[in-house]
């Protein structure tokens, strides 16, 4: 999967990538109350314009790439400095308010998501095979903290047509998935699309106990599943 997702990017057959920030994202982000300043984790990141619609609304961003021409794309198309520097097992470059880990996603641990409080993924599971979407739900829920929030986007597409990436993901396997560690709201179905997609959007709430205020620190008893 990643030398498929690799070679993508080298041969630029990058369809999913939009040009402008998804309305999905500006209709209902607001709406899931992330205060401003908090840090949103953005997996599977791609040059996502969603990145800078996010810092634009207050949010620092910690996007995380495997694909090294993905974010090269994305500094070149923005403005501002650019500083680099490496982290444990990936290259890092941050321009403005935007931070992106360059390496694999299951190799971010929680000690380097210390500050993440909400999360964005509109193309992360659905580029995932079935064998590792379970993986990757996991690893989600190990880096978000109680109370966190985050939005989803996911696809679907009729019975036996599930060559991907993207993968079909349909709402049984959204709620098999995150059900035990999040809280999932279903926000809407988008209209079925001329090459049989059809998007839906889901909030989603870590299960847990709120950090002690002004601590931070998780209530005696309780740790992060």
């Amino acid at each position: 999967m990643d030398n498929e997702w690799l070679q993508r990017w080298r041969q630029g057959r990058i369809g999913f990538h939009r040009d402008r920030p998804h309305p999905v994202l500006v209709r209902h982000w607001p709406d899931l109350g992330v205060r401003a300043g908090t840090k949103v984790l953005v997996p599977l990141c791609g040059k996502s314009l969603d990145m800078r619609w996010l810092a634009q609304h207050d949010h620092p961003v910690l996007g995380i790439e495997l694909a090294g021409q993905a974010i090269e794309a994305f500094v070149a198309e923005g403005v501002g400095e650019v500083t680099r520097y490496r982290q444990a097992d990936f290259d890092i470059c941050r321009q403005g308010s935007v931070e992106l880990w360059c390496g694999d996603f299951f190799h971010f641990h929680i000690q380097q998501a210390a500050d993440i409080g909400a999360f964005y993924d509109r193309a992360a599971l659905i580029a995932l095979p079935p064998a590792t979407r379970q993986r990757y739900a996991f690893h989600l829920a190990q880096l978000i903290p109680p109370g966190a929030r985050g939005l989803l986007i996911s696809l679907t597409r009729g019975p036996g047509d599930d060559c991907g990436p993207p993968f079909s993901v349909p709402a049984e396997e959204i709620h098999e998935l995150f059900a035990p560690n999040f809280r999932l709201t279903h926000l809407e179905d988008g209209k079925p699309e001329a090459n049989g997609f059809r998007e839906s959007a889901w909030a989603l709430e870590r299960r847990g106990p709120l950090p002690l205020r002004g601590t931070g620190a998780v209530r005696s008893g309780s740790s992060r599943r």
